[in-house]
């Protein structure tokens, strides 16, 4: 059987490469050792603190069991065929995130994803270092968080443990739970007033984040040699936490409230623009598209994996474990708004809030408060080392494929992930001060927000469907697969992915309100232009270096469309006998 199909213009080097004899030896790309692997790292990646602190509370705010309405519809049209659509690009090429537009469509070559995944690699640890700082005092003989006999606790402190949960805490003017006195005042934070006011470093956190970047460090020094073992505990073991905090939570008195809460359908806020908004960017950012991190990973894939079917198992696996844990957390939710005799929306909480406040103040009332505590944030630390640290390969395979010549030998990739480490570790020195909450919530509202992303998505889109061309990745993927993929998608990647994606970021740009911090700091102007700026640092890469290239290529548009995207064909004949094709450069 003969076919034409599409190849980058080299074969894949499975072997060491030699220039001359002389010379240093190029180390090969690599492969994950199984299948195994590549699920793991994904589910990872994608699987991570988005599904445990924000679904479960969008869901709750934006009209429980409705809001499962407009969170489909985006995975259907946005999330999983951009998913298919990256790890495709990836699986086909055998090349990083910048590297694969090169050989794909050269005219959408831009770095906004790799500037967004720096911003994240920055900002991402700072999460794991408050986690790491709580899982210490998690050890304690008595939770530090639990009670207001401490020296940083102020006279408004009021604390709750098993057996005085009954005391409503919201019926005295002005008092603070003893969870958030340890979060936001002297022991944890000590935060300042403001982000003018940086302050001093809080050693005791600079510490903790030199241990995540350590561990960070160690995970992927190998590539995915040591990626692909790591994943192994790394994506399993927060899986066994939150079973394990689920049947606990659905255990409690009051958990049945929480849950109602969680999932009681309001039609009515189907009609709210903003509902939509929040599920489109939920998924966006939980599926982790639009970054170039699914196209890293699928790069390690051999060509004739079916990347079609994981791609559909995937996305199944990150939206069902964002259901389930909602269930984890609304249950104890529900628990501790019984025993605080308090409504359940004045626990109910997002983002750091939620992991740092209001879940250790409710684990503080349960029995045995220290093995719930260990459990939840073994649970958060690692569902965020592997986000961060796949975050860490894709930025270093997408700039070693760049230079494969000069990095890709022995020695120089531990190296180079040795400087970014220290780089990352450096710059992320100033959210770890006084006033750093307010650093790390600007960095994490404009650099590494959806509207970023969500830009990336439209030129991704229209540049794989329109000018590289839907139909020529459908015969990519059923070459690869043999598997032809369902029609919808190549609507989606044509009309309806791009279209979404450029609705929901002109709203996002409509409907923008300033940052501001617990409803009450609002912050200076320079503030918001450096948040801006971050913003569009990533946003304008794609369209700007789209400009340049057809301002200074000479000819025509289509004769310069035609010259800056490059389709390789080759005759591929195969046999059943044969394991892959018999290709020849025509």
């Amino acid at each position: 059987m003969t076919n034409w199909v599409f190849q980058p213009p080299e074969q894949v080097r499975r072997g060491t490469q030699r220039r001359s004899m002389g010379e240093v030896k190029i180390e090969e790309r690599g492969q994950w050792a199984s299948k195994t692997e590549f699920l793991l790292a994904v589910a990872g990646n994608v699987v991570g603190l988005g599904n445990v602190w924000r679904f479960p509370y969008l869901c709750y705010k934006n009209g429980g069991g409705a809001f499962l309405v407009p969170y489909m519809v985006f995975v259907v049209t946005c999330g999983v065929p951009l998913f298919l659509l990256e790890t495709s690009m990836g699986q086909y090429t055998q090349e990083g995130a910048i590297t694969v537009w090169r050989k794909l469509c050269p005219l959408a070559e831009g770095y906004g994803g790799q500037v967004v995944l720096l911003y994240s690699c920055i900002t991402y640890p700072v999460i794991l270092t408050w986690a790491l700082f709580y899982l210490i005092f998690s050890f304690s003989y008595e939770l530090p968080w639990a009670s207001c006999t401490n020296y940083w606790n102020t006279d408004k402190c009021v604390s709750f443990s098993l057996g005085n949960g009954a005391v409503g805490w919201n019926n005295q003017t002005n008092s603070t739970s003893a969870s958030t006195e340890f979060w936001d005042r002297q022991r944890a934070l000590s935060i300042s007033g403001g982000i003018e006011e940086v302050g001093s470093i809080r050693w005791e956190l600079v510490l903790c984040a030199l241990v995540v970047w350590v561990a960070c460090y160690f995970c992927i020094w190998k590539g995915v040699r040591s990626t692909g073992k790591v994943v192994y505990v790394t994506a399993t073991f927060p899986y066994l936490m939150l079973l394990i905090l689920l049947i606990r939570g659905l255990t409690l008195p009051g958990a049945m409230n929480g849950v109602v809460y969680y999932l009681y359908p309001e039609p009515s806020h189907l009609l709210d623009p903003q509902v939509w908004m929040e599920a489109g960017a939920q998924i966006f950012f939980s599926y982790s598209i639009g970054v170039g991190s699914l196209t890293v990973l699928g790069s390690y894939n051999p060509y004739y994996n079916n990347c079609y079917r994981d791609c559909l198992w995937l996305c199944l696996l990150n939206s069902c474990t964002s259901v389930v844990a909602g269930f984890a957390v609304f249950s104890v939710l529900g628990f501790m708004a019984e025993m605080q005799n308090t409504p359940i929306d004045q626990v109910a909480e997002s983002g750091p809030g939620l992991a740092f406040v209001a879940y250790p103040q409710a684990i503080a009332m349960m029995p045995l408060p220290q093995l719930w505590a260990v459990c939840f944030f073994i649970m958060i630390i690692l569902l965020g080392l592997d986000t961060q640290f796949v975050a860490l390969e894709v930025v270093m395979t997408s700039v070693i494929d760049l230079f494969p010549k000069v990095l890709r030998k022995a020695g120089r990739r531990e190296l180079l992930l040795l400087l970014f480490c220290f780089v990352c570790f450096c710059s992320q020195l100033v959210m770890v001060t006084e006033g750093g909450m307010f650093v790390f919530q600007l960095f994490d509202y404009y650099a590494c927000n959806g509207a970023c992303i969500l830009c990336l998505c439209v030129f991704e889109a229209f540049a794989l469907g329109w000018i590289f061309g839907a139909e020529r990745m459908y015969d990519i993927i059923e070459d690869m697969t043999g598997v032809r993929p369902n029609w919808f998608f190549k609507q989606c990647w044509r009309y309806l992915t791009p279209l979404v994606s450029l609705v929901s970021f002109i709203y996002s740009m409509v409907d923008y309100q300033p940052l501001t911090f617990n409803r009450w700091y609002v912050y200076p102007t320079w503030a918001y232009t450096l948040g801006w700026l971050m913003a569009l640092s990533s946003m304008i890469l794609v369209p700007g270096v789209t400009l340049i290239k057809l301002a200074t290529v000479p000819g025509t548009l289509p004769q310069v469309k035609g010259r800056f995207c490059r389709v390789f064909y080759t005759t591929c004949t195969q046999h059943k006998s044969q394991s892959k094709p018999v290709c020849n450069m025509p």
